[in-house]
């Protein structure tokens, strides 16, 4: 049984959740801090949260941009929506203006990463070393 791990997909719904975790959570959650529980501003959670969307996002786009279209491009959205994600975690009170940009950079780099591997497959150049694996 051939199982594959659709790296994208999973990068877009860590966005995806990262965006409800910020926008919903206060509205759902304000009981916690009477708990002593404080996932809002909680810099240890943010930080895991966004090297965990970093981890996924680079492997996705890299295995992408080697294995399928040699393009740059999501690498380059993904990098700037990115770039958003961790100034806001840098400047806190402008966060509700950077998390947007971050998660469309980000999800809008995911997607134009699947729709080239889609479309191009397998895009062989002359660095492309993969054809001696899969037996072309």
């Amino acid at each position: 049984m051939n199982f594959k791990i659709n790296w994208d997909a999973i990068g877009i719904a860590t966005s995806l959740a990262c965006a409800i975790h910020c926008a919903l959570l206060p509205l759902f959650l304000t009981t916690l801090p009477l708990f002593g529980i404080n996932l809002l501003h909680n810099l240890y959670f943010e930080t895991f949260m966004v090297m965990l969307a970093f981890c996924i996002g680079i492997y996705s786009l890299y295995h992408g941009w080697r294995k399928h279209h040699h393009s740059l491009w999501p690498m380059i959205i993904f990098s700037i929506g990115f770039t958003f994600l961790v100034l806001k975690l840098f400047f806190i009170h402008y966060e509700n203006w950077l998390l947007a940009p971050a998660i469309i950079g980000i999800v809008v780099g995911h997607v134009s990463n699947y729709r080239s591997c889609r479309r191009h497959n397998h895009a062989h150049a002359e660095d492309c070393n993969h054809e001696e694996l899969i037996g072309h």
